[in-house]
Protein backbone atom coordinates (compact mmCIF):
# COMPACT_ATOMS: atom_id res chain seq x y z
CA UNK A 1 0.00 0.00 0.00
CA UNK A 2 1.17 3.09 -0.59
CA UNK A 3 2.16 5.90 2.19
CA UNK A 4 -0.50 7.75 1.24
CA UNK A 5 -3.14 5.29 1.53
CA UNK A 6 -1.61 4.04 4.56
CA UNK A 7 -1.86 7.38 6.20
CA UNK A 8 -5.63 7.87 5.23
CA UNK A 9 -6.52 4.25 6.57
CA UNK A 10 -4.75 5.02 9.94
CA UNK A 11 -6.48 8.44 10.14
CA UNK A 12 -9.72 6.92 8.57
CA UNK A 13 -9.41 4.01 11.68
CA UNK A 14 -8.42 6.82 14.48
CA UNK A 15 -11.51 8.77 13.26
CA UNK A 16 -14.21 5.95 13.62
CA UNK A 17 -12.73 4.86 16.75
CA UNK A 18 -12.98 8.36 18.32
CA UNK A 19 -16.22 8.40 17.01
CA UNK A 20 -17.20 5.30 18.94
CA UNK A 21 -16.10 7.04 22.04
CA UNK A 22 -19.24 7.53 24.78
CA UNK A 23 -19.35 9.06 28.21
CA UNK A 24 -19.29 6.75 30.78
CA UNK A 25 -23.29 5.75 32.44
CA UNK A 26 -23.25 7.32 35.78
CA UNK A 27 -24.42 4.94 38.95
CA UNK A 28 -27.09 6.89 40.53
CA UNK A 29 -27.46 4.25 43.29
CA UNK A 30 -23.77 4.56 44.32
CA UNK A 31 -24.43 7.99 44.49
CA UNK A 32 -27.14 7.47 47.24
CA UNK A 33 -25.98 8.67 50.72
CA UNK A 34 -23.07 10.82 49.35
CA UNK A 35 -24.17 13.31 46.70
CA UNK A 36 -25.19 17.09 47.10
CA UNK A 37 -26.95 18.98 45.30
CA UNK A 38 -24.63 21.34 44.48
CA UNK A 39 -22.35 18.80 42.79
CA UNK A 40 -25.69 17.82 40.64
CA UNK A 41 -25.11 21.52 39.56
CA UNK A 42 -21.72 21.47 39.22
CA UNK A 43 -22.25 17.86 36.86
CA UNK A 44 -25.16 18.37 34.94
CA UNK A 45 -26.01 22.33 34.99
CA UNK A 46 -29.02 23.80 36.45
CA UNK A 47 -31.93 21.83 36.75
CA UNK A 48 -34.86 22.17 34.54
CA UNK A 49 -37.33 22.66 37.35
CA UNK A 50 -37.27 22.39 41.05
CA UNK A 51 -38.88 22.53 44.02
CA UNK A 52 -38.00 23.24 47.40
CA UNK A 53 -40.69 21.06 49.76
CA UNK A 54 -41.49 22.49 53.56
CA UNK A 55 -39.30 20.12 55.31
CA UNK A 56 -36.29 20.75 53.77
CA UNK A 57 -36.51 18.27 50.67
CA UNK A 58 -35.18 19.47 47.28
CA UNK A 59 -36.69 17.78 44.20
CA UNK A 60 -35.08 19.01 40.92
CA UNK A 61 -35.37 17.47 37.75
CA UNK A 62 -32.67 17.64 34.76
CA UNK A 63 -33.83 17.13 30.74
CA UNK A 64 -31.49 14.23 29.51
CA UNK A 65 -32.83 13.76 26.13
CA UNK A 66 -35.11 16.24 23.75
CA UNK A 67 -37.78 14.59 22.33
CA UNK A 68 -38.13 15.52 18.55
CA UNK A 69 -41.36 14.52 16.38
CA UNK A 70 -40.63 13.31 12.86
CA UNK A 71 -42.76 13.67 9.76
CA UNK A 72 -43.16 11.98 6.82
CA UNK A 73 -45.93 13.05 3.38
CA UNK A 74 -46.09 10.16 1.19
CA UNK A 75 -46.02 11.42 -2.36
CA UNK A 76 -49.48 11.03 -4.73
CA UNK A 77 -49.12 9.69 -8.48
CA UNK A 78 -51.91 10.00 -11.35
CA UNK A 79 -52.76 6.93 -12.15
CA UNK A 80 -55.38 3.93 -11.94
CA UNK A 81 -56.55 3.10 -8.12
CA UNK A 82 -57.89 -0.02 -8.39
CA UNK A 83 -58.52 0.17 -5.12
CA UNK A 84 -61.16 3.01 -5.96
CA UNK A 85 -62.20 1.70 -9.11
CA UNK A 86 -60.92 5.21 -10.93
CA UNK A 87 -58.28 6.89 -13.26
CA UNK A 88 -57.20 10.17 -11.86
CA UNK A 89 -55.25 11.66 -9.28
CA UNK A 90 -54.24 10.08 -5.80
CA UNK A 91 -52.94 12.34 -2.83
CA UNK A 92 -50.37 11.29 -0.72
CA UNK A 93 -50.80 10.56 2.82
CA UNK A 94 -49.47 12.51 6.01
CA UNK A 95 -47.73 10.76 8.85
CA UNK A 96 -45.97 12.20 12.33
CA UNK A 97 -44.23 10.20 14.87
CA UNK A 98 -43.23 11.55 18.25
CA UNK A 99 -40.28 10.62 21.09
CA UNK A 100 -41.00 12.25 24.41
CA UNK A 101 -38.70 14.36 26.48
CA UNK A 102 -36.76 12.19 29.03
CA UNK A 103 -35.59 13.60 32.49
CA UNK A 104 -33.41 12.36 35.89
CA UNK A 105 -35.17 13.06 38.77
CA UNK A 106 -32.56 13.59 41.91
CA UNK A 107 -34.03 14.21 45.28
CA UNK A 108 -32.31 15.44 48.22
CA UNK A 109 -33.18 15.12 51.81
CA UNK A 110 -32.78 18.29 54.07
CA UNK A 111 -29.63 17.65 54.96
CA UNK A 112 -28.50 18.06 51.16
CA UNK A 113 -27.69 14.73 50.11
CA UNK A 114 -29.68 12.59 47.45
CA UNK A 115 -31.81 10.16 48.68
CA UNK A 116 -33.43 8.96 45.65
CA UNK A 117 -33.17 9.18 41.64
CA UNK A 118 -35.38 8.39 38.60
CA UNK A 119 -35.83 8.59 35.26
CA UNK A 120 -38.93 9.42 33.51
CA UNK A 121 -40.54 10.45 30.11
CA UNK A 122 -42.60 13.39 29.52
Amino acid sequence: MPGGHRLLAVLGAVALLAGCATTPKINWAARVGHYTFDQAVTELGPPEKQARLDDGTIVADWLTSRGYRTAYVSPGYYGWRRRYGYYGPYWGSYYETYSPDYFLRLTFGPDGLLQSWKKFAR
